[in-house]
């Protein structure tokens, strides 16, 4: 058999991209070498938010005497944490596996590789059998970056240093946490574990936490958890891993803090090796395939979504690259654009942005109003965050008038930056955002009340 459309992983970008296709009557085949959903569902986004909820809940109980509830002593059973988590993927991932077996997608746990050309499509290998397919789908995802960091190999070996993927699986919380690393999986990982009872030290190499977030918002979260106990070590290079703690260099000096448990999380690498790419030309660089707006590679009908393509490592990304190669594959022309892609850090309090921050949009050159505004315009957050510090950011585009940009550090961000990115995305006037109708009352009303201060 000859499928119209061979899928290699079965993460966000791959399983969606199936399930586009045959809804379009393409005869589909998925290999995936272990669990559909992939880093997302399996290891990443849906298991750390189980953590994070656990995390929300504990904090809550415990100040909750600010709001009149008077609890006992709160505590995290994090045996009981990971057992649910354990839960929640199944489910989901049951979930992903019911839905493409119902659409007929045909679905290998195996790793793939790709031999080559044969007739007019692509021949792939798996298990020892050969697969054909006129189109394929290049969505492996990633991995955690592994630096080359003295010791950090021995140390992985024997259970000490981590990955998201393994530190999601331990069932007793360390008594002493050190994060390599203060972007996304380090912040929200430092934080569970924070509330979990660990005693957590960030070593960053950069100046500030949350990666390229805006830099006020990432100083109040910095500050936000430095109020918690965690420990945060800036400008500072690892050198080396020992057995009980990590060795770093802070101004000229050597220094090193102890560890039970050490989390790796500096970034993550496109995986593009040892899938055969070579076999057809498909170009990469930096270990990333490279495509075009229509996730397009520079082989004929040969695609790429997610992760791999390293473009914009989010899930959600994932998915709208895979509905972009669909729709392509059928000749429905569509593109892909990245100037509003929402990201998100689920720490408590929570981080999203969307579009420029005022530091891009000032290394681009463009003309802008900067509006900062305390989320105590909103009634909302005053009721629910006794003493809370958290900021709305507008980027404005002077030349145009339009919202360029927005960013903020509350409670919900995550839930309202879907429509900030809606009013980025479709390039709204300032004038016809002031004359839309908010929710009252509601957090997500700063934004119109940031939008009035202009």
């Amino acid at each position: 058999m000859v499928y119209d459309l061979i899928v290699l992983g079965g993460g966000p970008a791959g399983y969606l991209a199936c399930e586009r296709a045959a809804h379009e009557g393409m005869s589909v085949l998925l290999f995936e070498k272990r669990e559909v959903g992939g880093v997302c569902l399996n290891e990443g986004c849906i298991p750390t938010k189980t953590f994070l909820y656990t995390a929300k809940l504990k904090d809550g109980a415990e100040h909750g005497d600010k709001y009149g509830v008077v609890c006992g002593g709160a505590s995290i059973d994090h045996a009981k944490v990971v057992k649910r988590k354990d839960k929640v993927v199944k489910t989901l991932t049951g979930g992903v596996a019911a839905m493409l077996k119902g659409l007929k997608v045909e679905t290998i746990k195996a790793p793939a590789a790709i031999i080559g050309r044969k007739g007019n499509g692509y021949e792939v290998e798996a298990d020892g059998k050969h697969y054909e397919g006129v189109r394929l789908l290049i969505a492996t995802g990633s991995e955690a970056a592994m630096p080359p960091i003295d010791g950090l190999k021995e140390q992985f070996e024997a259970g000490f240093a981590l990955t998201n993927r393994e530190i999601l699986a331990v069932t007793d919380v360390p008594k002493e946490l050190v994060v390599i690393g203060g972007g996304v999986i380090g912040m929200e990982m430092a934080s569970y574990f924070n509330s979990a009872g660990s005693t957590v030290t960030v070593v960053e190499m950069l100046e500030q936490v949350g990666g390229p977030i805006d830099v006020e918002i990432a100083a109040l979260l910095k500050k936000n958890y430095e109020k918690k106990g965690i420990t945060f070590k800036m400008g500072c290079k690892v050198t080396k891993i020992e057995k009980d703690g990590v060795v770093y260099e802070t101004g000229g000096n050597s220094e090193k803090v102890k560890a039970d448990k050490v989390l790796v999380s500096i970034g993550r690498t496109p995986n593009t090796e040892g899938i055969g790419l070579e076999n057809i030309g498909v170009l990469v660089e930096r270990r990333a395939v490279v495509t075009d707006e229509y996730m397009k590679t520079n082989q004929p009908n040969v695609y790429a979504a997610g992760d791999v393509n390293g473009n914009s490592m989010l899930a959600h990304t994932a998915y709208r690259e895979a509905e972009v190669a669909v729709n392509n594959m059928l000749g429905k022309k569509d593109r892909m654009k990245y100037n509003a892609i929402p990201g998100v850090i689920y720490t408590n309090p929570e981080v999203a942005g969307v579009g420029e921050t005022e530091q891009s949009a000032k290394e681009k050159g463009l003309d802008v109003t900067v509006k900062t505004i305390s989320m105590r315009f909103a009634g909302r957050y005053v009721a629910e965050n006794e003493g809370g510090d958290g900021i709305c950011k507008l980027i404005v585009d002077n030349k145009w008038n339009k919202l360029i940009g927005v960013h903020m550090i509350t409670n919900y961000a995550s839930e309202i930056i879907w429509g900030a990115d809606v009013l980025v995305a479709k390039e709204m006037n300032i004038e016809d955002i002031k004359k839309m109708v908010f929710p009252h009352p509601t957090v997500s009303e700063i934004i119109r009340e940031a939008i009035w201060q202009l």
